[in-house]
């Protein structure tokens, strides 16, 4: 099946998990599987409705073989704590008789079909997953469809956060949006190892000169981050040498004097910090000062919205579970 489901967040949560066999290695069996993982007001939620979480909330667990054991009862425990919100959000859209356009629906079915690459493999996954009963899956689209409409009416829809409020958030915090003096930069680094006999430094520093050769030799921001990738020691490389912006503070003195000579674009010659080399390409050289509200004011309204809707859905939650019997296995 096709890892994006075009249909809604909450549905890809609930249904959108291949057949069983791609359930992580260290996962249930399928005899555990049917097995109640929690028990909300007598429903019962089973260990597959459990995988199906844990792996929305990791979805890379299948290119990796299974969730990371390092972080798998934390990974388990979000799973669990969504699982039950979910539950207790669809009971309460229930109780309040909310119901589903039959032109949602059908498009709902439509384009979770239509994410299958073949009538053959969606028919599988129905016989699979639902015993072959097609009522049994619209029940589940419609569940998702419901959970998405409750949370819609009852978070996002407060969670907006007007010009107005995201000016007044700005004004009442300037030291936010105080920025140091910094630079952003790439580079490219010979480290020689550990406890380096005279011998080994000075075939560092050799190695060090033809990576100064190599690097004048590009034109680009691009080509440099190529030839980090390629001869770089440092972590850096993975990320074609490039460094976020950097407070001066946070520079070592060799390489912020190499950096207050340098204008955007040129390199650095060989700077030797504690026997290891660096060769720095300056991207850009930004003072302090002050970010405008126009230049936070996207990202700002989408943060203050994000906070917003977080609060919303855990207070929801904590109402939700007031008066709800939750069981946990």
């Amino acid at each position: 099946m096709k890892q994006k489901i075009s249909t809604c967040g909450i549905l890809l949560l609930a249904v959108v998990v291949s057949g069983r066999a791609q359930v992580a290695s260290h996962a249930p069996t399928q005899v555990q599987q049917d097995q109640p993982a929690a028990r909300v007001n007598g429903v019962v939620l089973t260990n597959a409705d459990l995988a199906r979480e844990e792996y929305a909330i990791f979805p890379y667990a299948r290119q990796h073989g299974g969730l990371p054991k390092e972080m798998e009862a934390q990974i388990r425990d979000g799973a669990m704590k969504m699982m039950v919100f979910e539950e207790l959000v669809f009971q309460e859209a229930q109780r309040r008789h909310m119901t589903i356009a039959p032109a949602t629906m059908a498009k709902a079915e439509a384009d979770f079909r239509a994410s299958f690459s073949s009538p053959d493999e969606y028919n599988a996954f129905v016989a699979t997953e639902f015993h072959g009963s097609r009522e049994l899956l619209r029940a589940k689209i419609r569940r998702s469809l419901l959970i998405d409409r409750f949370l819609r009416m009852e978070v996002d829809s407060r969670s907006a956060v007007s010009l107005a409020d995201a000016r007044a958030y700005y004004l009442k915090n300037p030291a936010r949006f105080h920025h140091p003096e910094s630079y952003t930069f790439q580079t490219i680094s010979i480290l020689p190892p550990t406890h380096p006999t005279a011998a080994q430094l000075a075939e560092e520093r050799k190695r060090a000169e033809d990576a100064l050769r190599q690097a004048k030799a590009t034109k680009t921001a691009e080509d440099f981050g190529l030839l980090a990738e390629k001869i770089s020691d440092d972590d850096y490389r993975v990320v074609m040498g490039q460094h976020r912006p950097v407070p001066v503070d946070q520079l070592v003195p060799p390489v912020l004097q190499a950096l207050r000579g340098m204008r955007a674009g040129q390199m650095s010659g060989l700077i030797e910090v504690q026997q290891a080399f660096t060769i720095v390409r300056l991207g850009a050289h930004t003072p302090a000062g002050e970010a405008t509200f126009q230049e936070v004011e996207v990202p700002l309204r989408k943060e203050l919205y994000e906070k917003k809707r977080n609060a919303l859905r855990a207070a929801l939650d904590k109402k939700l579970r007031q008066n709800a019997r939750v069981e946990e296995f």
